[in-house]
């Protein structure tokens, strides 16, 4: 049995807290941490927790007195970099929220910590669990798309200024970024992750309509893969007057899908020549419908990650995946600002080299 911990309890550590609780066998909840006393017990009672949990304003407190073996970082971007550092250095395996870090170099310490330390590290990309993109992923790895012509990834979405000063780290560079780095994270995910090897990356972003933040509101951006092979990616909170959508395209010499829903669950088009499966069938077997955009991802997550701590195998999503996820967006970032395409690997590059950007 593990103990565990989360620091962080705002919107998303309900889902944590509920994957856990699920996993009784295999996790054990000692102590939950945030800055903002209230938030502990709300989040407790979200997630369907009673008894007895301990409750700390400080994580390194908690870390000292409870010395939990699996930690979950929940906090603001900009302070996901610094805290698992700390609970690596006590000896805890992470789970860290995306992004895993602000910039490249904050991210390359993270790894090799846990690398130094036999830890496991996982950055929290939940949807890479999800039915769809688990049955895309296979075909993908079993060639049934052909030669892929390109892929395409939406977040079609909306916040307004409410959202933004109901959290005042928010769309702040140096704790946030803009909509690329925060509610588009996950599509560029999964982008990165059925591209696998990204070489260059040219973006235009802007803010055309939200001047009380200061990263984008839009980000627009062609990517192309070693093998060739290209990318479209789209993000946006623009949006009128709610989220629409976020689909992800795969489009081959011998296959075409697509996955929509609000948090690329549904799957809409689904054509292969080899006529393997149907088309029907597989849109109901794959079909999910999440009660919002954090999807059902973060149990199979943790599972994969205790199974991870247990066996000592590599978990789907390491610090590694977490570090290509948020190259790739520092990437959009450093060519907005250069106006030119960006090579990677990328050298160092933070998100608060954007300041003063719009």
């Amino acid at each position: 049995m593990l103990t565990y911990a989360i620091i962080g309890t705002g919107r998303i550590s309900p889902n944590h807290l509920a994957a856990v609780e699920s996993l009784p066998d295999d996790l054990s909840l000692k102590a939950v941490c945030d800055v903002v006393p209230s938030s502990m017990e709300t989040a407790l009672t979200k997630a369907g927790i009673s008894g007895t949990v301990a409750k700390y304003t400080d994580y390194r407190e908690l870390l000292e007195k409870e010395r939990p073996d699996l930690v979950a970082i929940a906090t603001d971007s900009g302070s996901h970099a610094e805290i698992a550092l700390d609970c690596l250095t006590y000896g805890a395996h992470c789970i860290i929220e995306k992004p895993m870090a602000m910039n490249m170099q904050d991210s390359d310490k993270l790894i090799a910590v846990a690398r130094e330390n036999n830890l496991v590290l996982s950055a929290c990309h939940q949807n890479r669990f999800n039915k769809s993109v688990v049955k895309i992923r296979k075909a993908l790895e079993d060639g049934r798309f052909g030669k892929l012509s390109h892929i395409a990834a939406h977040v079609r979405w909306n916040r307004n200024e409410g959202y933004y000063t109901q959290a005042p780290w928010r769309g702040k560079w140096a704790t946030d970024g803009g909509c690329l780095m925060n509610q588009c994270f996950h599509n560029a995910d999964l982008l990165s992750w059925l591209l696998c090897d990204i070489e260059e990356v040219f973006a235009y972003t802007q803010n055309s309509q939200h001047s009380f933040i200061e990263g984008e509101d839009l980000g627009l951006a062609l990517v192309r893969a070693k093998n060739g092979v290209l990318g479209l990616f789209e993000g946006t909170v623009n949006v009128f007057p709610k989220n629409l959508e976020e689909t992800l395209y795969i489009f081959g010499e011998k296959g075409t899908v697509k996955v929509a829903g609000i948090s690329v669950n549904l799957i809409e088009e689904w054509h292969f020549a080899d006529n393997l499966d149907d088309p029907k069938a597989v849109k109901e077997e794959y079909r999910e419908m999440p009660p919002n955009v954090y999807g059902f991802g973060h149990l199979p997550l943790y599972k994969d990650v205790v199974s991870a701590i247990k066996t000592g195998k590599t978990p789907l999503v390491d610090g590694y995946e977490g570090r290509r996820t948020l190259e790739l967006v520092l990437a959009m970032y450093k060519s907005k600002k250069t106006g030119l395409p960006v090579c990677l690997p990328l050298d160092d590059f933070s998100s608060t080299d954007m300041i003063g950007t719009f």
